[in-house]
């Protein structure tokens, strides 16, 4: 399985509608149709800031795991929402740092307009489990290794 359907596979990003369009060498870039149920204001379509860092924390993840090889849970993202997003989203995460247990990724999003409407900086584990966390669990042998191909 490639880490693009792994990614896309995930529950939650299933969910809310992320499609991971690119992912490899430290980085990834999803997709997010935005739908009425994303919304914050029920009387028009602005995007809810959680669907944004839900969109962020995804293609950021997926940026690292291209590089580490390994489930890599998020240990802190800082996000500056710029403008309201009112259209669907595109992400591009890129790694700028990947060290021995945590990589740094910026995240850039846009809509699809190609407003900037939001700029976020994440901090990711990379390692220490042995390729082995709570968030492997159920995951098959060949896919965590897979990961670290």
């Amino acid at each position: 399985m490639s880490l693009q359907a792994l990614f896309n596979d995930i529950p939650f990003v299933a969910e809310l509608g992320i499609e991971m369009t690119e992912v490899g060498d430290g980085r990834a870039e999803a997709r997010l149709p935005l739908r009425p149920e994303h919304s914050s204001n029920p009387q028009t379509r602005i995007a809810h800031g959680g669907v944004t860092y839900s969109l962020v924390d995804t293609v950021g993840g997926a940026a690292v795991v291209s590089l580490s090889g390994s489930i890599s849970p998020t240990v802190d993202m800082r996000i500056d929402y710029l403008a309201p997003a009112t259209d669907d989203l595109r992400a591009e995460a890129d790694v700028v740092r990947n060290g021995g247990s945590v990589a740094v990724v910026d995240v850039e999003v846009y809509d699809a307009d190609d407003h900037h409407v939001a700029t976020a900086r994440g901090t990711y584990k990379t390692d220490g489990d042995g390729g082995r966390s709570p968030w492997s669990e159920g995951v098959d042998e060949e896919t965590v290794e897979q990961l670290s191909d």
